[in-house]
């Protein structure tokens, strides 16, 4: 029999997809044609909240992945998953109370999604499923 892995597969699948998914095309219809998460921190200008929760979802992920293979790091990974978790919120919120670009997308969310906002919304749950539950 092989021997048992202690890596925690299901969290760091989720954290990958978000890490992806922020990489993606989010949002048709922004900046040009698609947006993907970068262009919402590189046009912090017109919203600071959809700035500052990009900017959490990008590094909770990076900091989650990385969780997976410091040893002294394991016990933070429900930390990262949730820092992901209220960077999307805080992102919403932001689309929903800006003006100008981002309130298009807030009133037309799921109309204007692409691959990469279902990656992201995929790789929470798997995140914060995979985090709870430890595996």
């Amino acid at each position: 029999m092989g021997k048992k892995s202690s890596l925690p597969l299901i969290y760091l699948i989720g954290m990958a997809l978000v890490a992806i998914g922020f990489f993606c095309p989010m949002f048709k219809g922004l900046f040009g044609s698609s947006a993907n998460g970068f262009d919402f921190i590189k046009n912090a200008k017109e919203g600071g909240f959809v700035a500052i929760g990009s900017i959490l979802i990008i590094a909770g992920a990076i900091a989650g992945i990385v969780a997976c293979f410091v040893p002294q790091l394991k016990g933070l990974k429900l930390i990262f998953a949730l820092c992901v978790l209220a960077g999307a919120i805080i992102l919403i919120i932001g689309f929903m109370t800006s003006g100008g670009i981002y309130k298009a997308i807030g009133k037309q969310l799921l109309k204007r999604a692409m691959v990469g906002f279902y990656m992201v919304v995929a790789g929470i749950v798997l995140g914060v499923c995979g985090a709870v539950t430890g595996k």
